[in-house]
């Protein structure tokens, strides 16, 4: 099993009843003898199907602000490591080019004596 599923599930678990509830179809129900109340019935749901909508368009704009911030960090953390990945490669290049004059040096030593 993956490392992170666990603690991806103990994140979840509390929430569970919270998306059931919301996933739970909260528009009004037909019932069998409301046949003279077809009119009401029907108004009331369009006023429901029209406050999902409400919401719905409400959440679909947090979730959009939030998934910009997110790519915005990411952004930001993807510049931060290429940035500190030209740095490491800068300083390994550097300390292969002082290993080999070293060695040059080295071989000069033995040669020389």
């Amino acid at each position: 099993m993956a490392s992170w599923l666990i603690p991806a599930i103990k994140a979840v678990l509390p929430h569970v009843g919270d998306i059931l509830s919301a996933a739970k179809p909260a528009f009004t129900k037909r019932k069998p003898d409301a046949a003279a109340n077809q009119a009401d019935l029907v108004q009331q749901q369009i006023a429901e199907l029209q406050s999902a909508v409400s919401q719905q368009s409400g959440h679909i704009k947090e979730l959009a602000a939030q998934l910009e911030n997110t790519l915005t960090a990411l952004e930001k953390a993807a510049q931060l490591a290429e940035a500190r990945l030209r740095r490491v490669l800068i300083f390994t290049a550097v300390a292969a080019a002082l290993a080999i004059a070293a060695l040059g040096v080295a071989f000069l030593a033995v040669i020389t004596l």
